[in-house]
């Protein structure tokens, strides 16, 4: 079996229309493929056509390829016939373990032998996913973050089955594509990054609960805070430069008796009603009536002058 390589891929198959799959399907058109979408929901064709055109703006800010066309866009009802043209497929379905064992099962009957097929899931392994597979070598996880068409980074893996093979050709397709790539050595649940968002969000909700903060105050912390530092450095040389001249050694020496501090709880708080509507509440306070549409677009905005200011455009 001969796969195409990743810089001749043409047409992609998404599978999965809502908000990461249409992020997806966004990114590809902007980069100039042919792309056919497959979603069973009623409405779904329609959906996924306002996410391109929400997203377009953006992505024409930031530079189209050549041949980039929303009108390369086809919807296609049947699975089978979304496959067959299919030389890469991106999987970005509900995130059910059932939903997702028998979607890729399905997916792996109607799609040529040599395409592989990526999964956006962002917690489960493909070890967990793939035991339904008849080749179960071509599946890999391919984890991005919301939105797609923007936020660079995708967390690439295999399981236990996934040849090695189709994890590097994977990371080399969307490396080619424009992305941000870590190749992981092994499976961890949630991956990289979702596990260190999942630690700072159960301590917000933590906080939420005891009255310790606001919804506004812990936003307010990160974007004025740390999250100015981040996008340079990254946490773990952020901390190697709060130790001075002394680097890392000197900041784990000096407070590494801090780690036995009470400053975090990484049990998950206990989402009660209160605690819920507490959250939901403080959200809406700090929105201050700009609707959804409004903060996608105040984020696209900011995202994209941050990566120009890094020189990153």
């Amino acid at each position: 079996m001969t796969r195409v390589a990743p810089q001749d891929v043409r047409h992609i198959t998404c599978v999965g229309a809502g908000v990461i799959g249409g992020g997806w399907v966004a990114y590809f058109l902007a980069r100039g493929y042919e792309v056919t979408a497959w979603d069973p929901a009623e409405g779904a064709g329609e959906r996924l056509r306002a996410i391109v055109d929400s997203a377009w703006p953006a992505l024409t800010e930031l530079g189209l390829s050549e041949g980039a066309d929303r009108a390369n866009l086809t919807f296609e009802p049947d699975l089978a016939t979304a496959m067959a043209k299919a030389q890469f497929v991106q999987e970005s379905a509900p995130e059910d373990l059932d939903l997702k064992i028998q979607l890729l099962a399905d997916i792996d009957k109607v799609t040529p032998l040599d395409v592989v097929v990526s999964s956006s899931t962002s917690g489960y392994g493909m070890s967990e996913m793939q035991v339904a597979c008849a080749h179960p070598d071509r599946m890999v996880v391919g984890h991005p973050f919301n939105p797609p068409y923007l936020i660079p980074l995708v967390e690439v893996v295999g399981g236990k089955q996934t040849s090695p093979e189709a994890v590097a050709w994977t990371s080399d397709f969307f490396r080619h594509i424009g992305k941000s790539v870590i190749t992981m050595d092994e499976e961890v649940p949630g991956f990289i990054a979702n596990r260190l968002q999942e630690a700072l969000w159960r301590e917000a909700l933590h906080m939420v609960a005891a009255g310790e903060a606001t919804v506004e105050q812990i936003d307010l912390s990160i974007t004025d805070g740390p999250g100015l530092r981040w996008p340079i450095h990254g946490p773990m040389l952020t901390f190697h430069l709060a130790g001075g001249q002394g680097g890392m050694a000197h900041m784990l020496d000096h407070f590494g008796p801090s780690l036995k501090s009470p400053w975090t709880r990484l049990e998950a708080a206990e989402l009660t009603p209160e605690l819920r509507d507490a959250v939901v509440e403080g959200v809406d306070r700090e929105a201050g009536g700009r609707t959804i549409n409004d903060l996608i677009a105040e984020r696209d905005a900011g995202i994209i002058a941050i990566q120009r200011a890094l020189g990153r455009v």
